[in-house]
């Protein structure tokens, strides 16, 4: 067998989120219209010795045990075609850890990817979406190239019409994070202690997406926010400090994506590149003076 040629795991933002119930299993409920971005980890697979797995990774701060998603990708996917040959794996990071941009998700589902290759199992689809699933509610997303609409615990996955997918593709975006993160669990689990009010109607959730789909004129900063925000903004107040700031002097819009800590501002829709290049040195000079120079920032773009 050959080496595999370099795959793009990318990043995605939640441009909205609702979460709208806990569930009997201790999971949550969501409504959220989801897009890929051009930001990108790449994964590498190549053939190694029969029955084993390792991953190396540029970033030493990433752990590459068993207990990274990519080994437990090729675990999964062991276990469900009895495979028994061996994989190298590296990974290239770009996507920054702990940020609600699904750095993580998106490898082990590009791994999935990998070694059905590499195997030559050939897996459909719904194969892969079901072992996607089993590791992690956002992993199932991954395997689609445009935005989608999630349901259920982000499970369930609707891919947007085309005219809506035109209206996303390609728009500017910049992405800012402090050098800490908020881990998901905790954030789910200080929404539910706050109460069921904490809550979105799932109704209202989806007649608002429903809404801005139907608007073609309705600008991205239009569509509905995040419920996550409540609470990530209540503990973290180094992000609505940033947002109010970025509001008042540059006039941007700013959101969190996911549990956080990564917020974005879309880029202006007909802005020139020089205007955007403008923007863009403005915006990293007020997240550098706000969060350090370690923030991570980065111009990118929906996929």
């Amino acid at each position: 067998m050959t080496s595999l040629p370099v795959l793009s795991s990318p990043a995605k933002l939640n441009l909205s989120l609702a979460v709208v119930g806990r569930r009997a299993d201790g999971y949550h409920d969501l409504v959220s219209l989801v897009s890929p971005l051009a930001l990108a980890d790449t994964l590498t697979a190549e053939p190694g010795p029969e029955g084993t797995a390792s991953l190396s990774c540029d970033d030493p701060t990433l752990p590459v045990d068993a207990s990274n998603l990519v080994l437990r990708a090729e675990r999964v996917f062991r276990a469900r075609t009895g495979w028994k040959g061996g994989v190298r794996f590296h990974l290239a990071k770009r996507i920054p850890r702990g940020a609600g941009l699904g750095g993580g998700s998106s490898n082990a589902t590009t791994a999935l990817r990998a070694l059905d290759q590499l195997a030559g199992t050939r897996l459909g689809d719904a194969e892969l979406a079901e072992l996607a699933a089993q590791l992690g509610s956002d992993c199932p997303l991954f395997l689609f190239s445009g935005p989608v609409v999630l349901r259920g615990r982000g499970e369930r996955v609707q891919p947007v019409a085309p005219e809506v997918a035109a209206r996303l593709a390609g728009r500017p975006v910049w992405l800012f994070k402090p050098v800490w993160g908020i881990e998901t669990p905790w954030a789910f689990r200080r929404l539910a202690a706050s109460g069921l009010g904490a809550y979105d109607d799932s109704a209202g959730a989806e007649s608002r997406l429903a809404a801005w789909f139907a608007d073609r004129a309705a600008p991205l900063e239009a569509l509905p926010g995040n419920t996550l925000e409540r609470v990530a903004f209540g503990k973290y107040l180094a992000l609505p400090a940033l947002v109010a700031q970025v509001r008042d002097e540059l006039g941007l819009h700013v959101r969190m994506s996911g549990s956080g800590s990564c917020c974005f501002a879309f880029g202006p829709a007909e802005a020139t590149e020089r205007r955007l290049g403008e923007l863009t040195e403005a915006l990293r000079r007020r997240v550098i003076a706000a969060w350090s120079d370690e923030a991570f920032f980065a111009a990118s773009r929906l996929a």
